[in-house]
């Protein structure tokens, strides 16, 4: 009974993560900072590349200060692996990330990665699974010219949030 119940909590635990890591795909792309202060442990850091290293609240800062130029921002999970270990964990999200920002010459570029998030996960003493650290890794990069065929949405009126009645869809932090 006793292995019943851990494969069931190890379970719940890799949902709980996989969540998280579909929450932060969110808060990027629908530019929303104080959603994504929330996923991370208070002493937790993030590496991206060679763009950012540092604490969670510098780089919720640094991503807050890039939100008015990105047109466009798709972040795309395609795989994710979970180790859980009690209340920590490890994972690997394999991820698409599109970005429409400016090339420096009154036009836009589409800015394409696979990338790779290397996580370390701890759940906190309110029961929520959160990012402990962070890295990211670029396996491929692209960057082209972007021909514009619509208007961009402004990320900050996606119609999921008038839509989509749940806490989960609505902007900002989870209670």
């Amino acid at each position: 009974m006793a292995d019943n119940q851990n494969a069931l909590d190890t379970l719940i635990a890799k949902d709980a993560i996989r969540e998280l890591g579909m929450l932060y795909s969110r808060g990027v792309d629908r530019k929303d900072g104080d959603l994504l202060r929330t996923l991370y442990t208070e002493d937790a850091t993030d590496t991206h590349g060679d763009s950012f290293d540092g604490g969670k609240d510098a780089y919720v800062d640094f991503l807050e200060k890039s939100f008015p130029y990105m047109r466009y921002s798709g972040h795309h999970i395609c795989n994710h692996l979970i180790s859980v270990d009690g209340d920590t964990g490890e994972g690997e999200i394999y991820a698409i990330a599109w970005h429409v920002i400016p090339d420096g010459k009154d036009g836009w570029i589409e800015d394409t990665m696979c990338c790779r998030y290397i996580d370390r996960y701890r759940k906190e003493a309110d029961g929520r699974w959160r990012f402990a650290k962070r890295v990211v890794t670029y396996d491929m990069r692209t960057q082209r010219p972007h021909v514009p065929h619509a208007e961009a949405v402004e990320a900050t009126a996606d119609a999921s949030y008038a839509t989509l009645a749940s806490r989960l869809f609505q902007r900002g932090p989870r209670p």
